[in-house]
């Protein structure tokens, strides 16, 4: 599985977008910035490649990282990229993703026998010198499945592999499905499932795990400790190009190389990860306070003329989002359980809300065209799996107040009252972020105030990214929708995001309809690749209709890369779970 994790911020707009974008100027501007942003390349120019020195990368956030060095255990997008210089992945791919023989390991699928046997090369050493092992691959397992580690990985995607579901449910000690034919110290594991899937040739594809945990590191730590352990927290150790240096917890980490790494020593002496505020993010650019900083978009004309720097671009495989909470998560079953009476299960108030967003004309002003809207729930670099038919929410504020009225949401003064005549009021929780972001949330209030929905901030402001996903993930009661941001798996299937039995299907929706497509695109039918299509297509317009989760938008990364270094690229042969290859990227002679 690839390691699906939350975006950091939300940025939208001011209440002034409409008018502003209607001057004009702002439009063409923003149609220019967007044509330039797409001619970026994907890679810094090639140059001789020198040994030595120190890259420092900017990690834009308003708050401190939070710090969890398992990709087993985080979430969270910062700890994922702050992780990265350690954290390689098992597999290589080509630029589609496709599994190849060139990383950490190998994968050999069997369809006649169902099978899945991963072998790690030797030499692919832990950073204390440990050959990687397959106890190493098991245990990867048995930490996203164990109850006691409170992993938000597991999904029911991972039920497919023999013994996975009793361990998931304490019925077993071990995983029986995982074999070790040449014992935990070899380097072989052999994955039994009931059936192999369609996208399983992918990286990414949410049916197996894609790394290691090192079981000789971490076995006497219970469960339930593990992810407050200092061998997690403090002292995490990997088998990628660099391994911890230094740590100042929530603002810093130092890499420096792992000798033992398999493909040799990486160029650099150092990696420093810096916390920075997104407001002093276009002022470390242009001042060259580092080598590697993501663009706020909204910042972009003040640094787009600075000298010294290559940009390096790509439309991530992202999106932002809004959801609307209608049920739980049922720790016991596993599963999520919707309520049929939850304030937002009712779908003409969802799309009514969905209709009254001014996403586009917002998002293409406020970033200066470099952030846009997206229809569905699957990105176009998904190629034909993309549904062009399906237009998605574009801004009608007639056509919601229609809605609404027809669904019996009659205003009683200024608001609107539930169709049973009670007074509705709707809890907002938004994340806080870059400096637009108050003013820009409070957008959408305004807009959804116009339809005579009174929509309130939970908590009166907005909150903390941390504070944020634990209310999220743990079903904090008075939260009725929130907005947040997904990066994606590589590999197209949406069981680990959407399923009845993923944690990750935050809007906590079950549909019996919902199940039945999810289940039909990965199917063993499935291995066609046309009838694939066909029902991401069906799924996509069944979820534009239903309205669950309503994609707002996607944008353009712009990374400003100091022109000294060279070997930085976003190409999926070239990275690492969508990074560049830390072992490659050098200064140039």
């Amino acid at each position: 599985m690839k390691k699906t994790r939350f975006l950091s911020s939300i940025g939208v707009v001011t209440a002034a977008a409409l008018t502003l974008v209607a001057c004009g100027k702002s439009n063409n501007d923003s149609n220019e910035n967007a044509k330039t942003a797409s001619k970026f390349p994907e890679a810094t120019p090639v140059k001789t490649a020198k040994q030595g020195g120190t890259l420092k990368i900017a990690e834009a956030t308003d708050t401190p990282f939070p710090g969890v060095f398992s990709p087993e255990l985080s979430m969270s997008q910062i700890d994922t990229d702050i992780m990265s210089p350690g954290d390689e992945w098992l597999f290589d791919t080509d630029d589609h993703y496709k599994i190849n023989d060139k990383g950490a390991a190998t994968l050999k699928l069997d369809r006649k026998a169902n099978t899945a046997t991963i072998t790690v090369k030797k030499g692919v050493k832990w950073s204390d010198g440990k050959q990687v092992t397959a106890k190493d691959i098991e245990y990867a397992y048995e930490i996203i499945a164990n109850k006691d580690t409170q992993s938000q990985r597991y999904s029911s995607q991972f039920n497919i592999i023999k013994g996975m579901k009793e361990y998931h449910e304490g019925k077993a000690k071990t995983i029986s499905g995982i074999e070790m034919p040449d014992g935990e110290n070899g380097r072989v594991a052999v994955i039994h499932c009931t059936e192999l899937k369609p996208g399983m040739t992918n990286s990414g594809n949410g049916y197996l795990w894609e790394d290691a945990a090192p079981y000789h590191y971490l076995k006497n730590i219970p469960f339930k400790k593990l992810q407050s352990s200092d061998r997690i927290r403090k002292h995490p150790i990997f088998f990628g190009p660099f391994k911890l240096g230094k740590l100042v917890r929530g603002q810093s980490v130092t890499w420096v190389p792992n000798k033992y790494y398999w493909r040799g020593k990486p160029k650099l002496d150092k990696i420093i990860y810096q916390v920075v505020a997104p407001t002093s993010v276009s002022q470390s650019i242009k001042s060259h306070k580092f080598d590697v900083a993501e663009v706020v978009n909204d910042q972009w004309n003040q640094v787009k003329d600075t000298k010294g720097v290559n940009f390096v671009a790509k439309i991530p495989l992202a999106y932002y989002y809004l959801a609307f909470k209608v049920g739980k998560w049922d720790a016991k079953k596993a599963k999520n359980v919707m309520d049929p009476k939850a304030k937002m299960n009712n779908k003409s108030l969802r799309q009514a809300m969905a209709y009254a967003m001014n996403t586009d004309a917002v998002y293409k002003h406020y970033t200066h065209g470099l952030s846009f809207q997206v229809p569905t729930l699957i990105p176009a670099q998904f190629g034909d799996y993309f549904d062009k038919s399906v237009k998605g929410y574009t801004y009608n504020l007639k056509k919601a107040n229609q809605i609404l009225d027809k669904a019996g949401y009659k205003k009683k003064g200024k608001w609107r009252v539930q169709p049973n005549g009670k007074p509705l009021t709707i809890h907002f929780l938004a994340m806080s972020g870059k400096a637009t972001q108050g003013p820009i949330m409070q957008n959408y209030i305004q807009q959804w105030n116009k339809i005579g929905l009174n929509v309130k901030l939970v908590g009166g402001r907005l909150t903390e990214f941390n504070s944020f996903y634990d209310k999220v993930q743990h079903d904090a009661p008075g939260v009725d929708m929130f907005m947040a941001g997904w990066t994606m798996s590589s590999e197209p299937s949406q069981q680990q995001l959407y399923s009845e039995g993923t944690m990750s299907n935050y809007s906590r929706f079950v549909t019996p309809e919902n199940n039945k497509l999810l289940d039909e695109m990965d199917s063993q039918k499935a291995f066609n690749h046309k009838y694939r299509v066909q029902k991401f297509h069906e799924w996509q317009k069944y979820m534009n209709d239903e309205a669950y989760v309503v994609p707002t938008y996607n944008y353009y990364s712009i990374n400003a890369i100091n022109n000294k270094i060279t070997g930085y690229s976003n190409k999926p042969s070239q990275d690492n779970n969508g990074y560049p290859l830390w072992y490659k990227v050098a200064y140039a002679k």
